[in-house]
This record gives structure tokens, C-alpha cells and sequence, in this order.
């Protein structure tokens, strides 16, 4: 079954139409997760939390060792979802132009004029694979930027506008240092997710083993059109925060400034500089999405739970204390949802 956009209503006007949808779009989103199944074994977590940026809308930076499948997951998706991908191999010697293209002089066969005509890079896919991206330049890094935020690029003048949807999913090897450029904090900010990508089991290395040497290749079927993903996540933004749930949101990005009022004081020994408003927005989408996938109709604190650390952990700047000592950004905001309390009055809502 394919699961189109003329199946999720249009217009949100009743509860019907709220479960009509929530139930729609779970299921097509447990149909995506069933078909990359057939080709990336475990990382079920991995693929949840990409699988839930594309309909929150947002780019995801997926960091481990090479290896674990990280390229496959992101090639897999474009079969799943029928988009069209494009990849860059980041290297120290790439240009900006060989990411979002460049204008070139051409000959026309029949008159022999000369005219200038835009040729499109790998920028202009659906999804977008930027491989090893802490290898490319700053200057490269840079390029992706406005594609990232504003979905659109500016060569020689014109704005070119990118399809939609549009995402992009990098990668970066944590291990080795040489020959790098790290993300800078502007940079990293536009991604919705950061997904750290962990080993294997011993049951899922043997199941990747046996599969990859036994000759025979598996083959996803396309489970939701292009309109569908664009509907879902119209959709998903309609689902319903309650203000305490939102105010708990606010509260735990505030919390990761040393200076706020909501800060424990252990905070200074651990963060510098805190998340950006953009991580509040990034949690309330993701959750809203996440709700649905757990089969409910409003977010709740689980929701938040479920997507904070990924939501936070690239957008605060560890102490010189907290890196020596080894306490990773995931270990300090799992520290943090715990000693923010969930509710505290004092606010009003309109």
C-alpha cells in the first residue's frame, strides 16, 4: 500500500479529522520504518529519529566511526520515500560551486549563439547526503548554509528555490581530527538533530554479516509519495501543546544558560554558551511528531523526553572542565531534564 496525500485531511475541524490524521500518518510512518528494516539492520533508534525530522521538517547531522551504515540509511530513504538524492563527498578541496552549482557558457547547436545557463549541483535533491562534513572548507560549509535555513540558493544574483521537501543529512566521523573544520556553532544550529550513531549488537553484526555475504539483495518498495510527506507535516504542526507542556520546553532551553534564573547552579561547571531559541522550536516539532508515532493526539512529557538530548546536544558549548572530566553533552542534558521541574507557575497564557 501507498500511502498518498489525499489520505491525511486537509483541514483540521473536529477530533475525527485529528485521529483520522494521527492514525494516517503513523502508519505510514511504521511502513517506512518496516521497509528500511529490510536493509539497515538495528539502529532502530537512528532510523526513528531521522524518519521523524523528515516529517518534522528539519536536517539531521548523524555522527559515528565509518562503517555503520550511516550512507546506506540515507540511500535506503530515497527509495522508501521516492526522492531524488544527491550526495557530496566533502573533501578539503571541494568548492563551494560543486555543491549548489554554477553558471557556465553554452553554445546553442542551431545558431551557434552563446548563452549563459545555470547547471544544477547535487543541492538540488530531495535529500541530500553531505558526507564527512566536517572535511569540507569553511567556505563550503557556509555554502549549505542558506539551502539549509531558506531552503534556496543564490548564485550570480538569482535566487534559485530547492524542491520540496528538502533535507539534508550529514555525517561526520568524531575520531579522526586531522585534516577537519569543525562545525561552527551557526552552522550546527540549523540542524534539527543531532543523532549519535553507536556500534552494533552481536546479533545485529552477525544479521549484517549474513546478509551482506550471502549474494542476495533486498528490495524496498516505495511506501508514501512525495505529496504525503509534504501533507504530514502540515499536518503534524496542527497537534495540540498544552501551555505547561510548551512553558516546560522554555524553561529547559533557559536552563542551559548559566545566567538564567532556571539554571541549577552545577550548570556553570558543565556550559559556556546555551541552546538558541531555535532549540525550543526544534523540541515542540519534534515532539508534536513524536505524539503521533506514539499514538496520541497532544504532547506530552515523554514526547519531550524522547527528542531533548538530540534536539540539545549540538547547540551548547561544553566547559574546559566538563571535556576533560568526560561529560559528554548527552550525559549533562539528561542530567537537565531531570532537575528542570516540570511544572512551574507564574505565566499566563493567552
Amino acid at each position: 500500500m501507498v500511502y498518498s496525500a489525499k489520505d491525511i485531511p486537509s483541514e483540521v475541524q473536529s477530533a475525527k479529522d485529528v485521529q483520522l490524521g494521527c492514525k494516517i500518518l503513523r502508519n505510514g510512518f511504521l511502513a517506512m520504518r518496516e521497509e528500511i528494516g529490510k536493509i539497515v539492520v538495528g539502529q532502530q533508534r537512528i532510523v526513528d529519529l531521522v524518519l521523524l525530522s523528515i516529517f518534522a521538517n528539519g536536517h539531521v547531522l548523524l555522527e559515528g566511526p565509518p562503517g555503520l551504515g550511516k550512507t546506506l540509511l540515507v540511500r535506503t530513504l530515497g527509495e522508501v520515500l521516492q526522492m531524488t538524492t544527491g550526495r557530496i563527498q566533502c573533501t578539503a578541496d571541494l568548492m563551494p560551486a560543486d555543491i549548489v552549482g554554477t553558471t557556465i557558457v553554452d553554445q546553442v547547436e542551431n545558431t551557434g549563439e552563446r548563452q549563459f545557463t545555470f547547471r544544477k549541483g547535487p543541492v538540488f535533491h530531495n535529500i541530500l547526503l553531505a558526507d564527512e562534513i566536517n572535511r569540507a572548507t569553511p567556505k563550503c560549509q557556509s555554502a549549505l548554509l542558506e539551502a539549509m535555513q531558506e531552503r534556496s540558493v543564490s548564485i550570480d544574483g538569482t535566487t534559485h528555490e530547492l524542491p520540496k521537501p528538502f533535507f539534508v543529512l550529514a555525517t561526520q566521523n568524531p575520531i579522526e581530527q586531522e585534516g577537519t573544520y569543525p562545525l561552527p556553532e551557526a552552522q550546527l544550529d540549523r540542524f534539527l538533530l543531532k543523532v549519535n550513531v553507536g556500534l552494533s549488537s552481536r546479533e545485529e553484526l552477525n544479521e549484517i554479516v549474513r546478509r551482506t555475504t550471502r549474494g542476495a539483495h533486498e528490495v524496498v518498495e516505495v511506501v508514501v509519495d512525495l505529496p504525503f510527506i509534504l501533507d504530514a507535516q502540515k499536518f503534524a504542526r496542527q497537534i495540540v501543546i498544552a501551555p505547561h507542556i510548551q512553558d516546560f520546553i522554555t524553561r529547559l532551553v533557559l536552563a542551559t544558560h548559566p545566567k538564567s534564573e532556571f539554571a541549577p547552579q552545577w550548570i556553570a561547571k558543565d556550559i559556556v554558551v546555551g541552546a538558541s531559541p531555535r532549540a525550543a522550536q526544534s523540541i515542540v516539532s519534534c515532539a508534536k511528531v513524536a505524539s503521533i508515532i506514539d499514538g496520541r493526539y497532544a504532547v506530552s512529557h515523554r514526547d519531550i523526553q524522547a527528542v531533548a538530548v538530540s534536539a540539545l546536544q549540538h547547540r551548547i558549548v561544553r566547559t574546559f572542565e566538563a571535556e576533560t572530566d568526560g561529560r559528554t553533552s548527552a550525559t549533562i542534558i539528561s542530567k537537565l531534564l531531570d532537575a528542570v521541574p516540570q511544572y512551574l507557575g507564574g505565566i499566563n497564557h493567552v
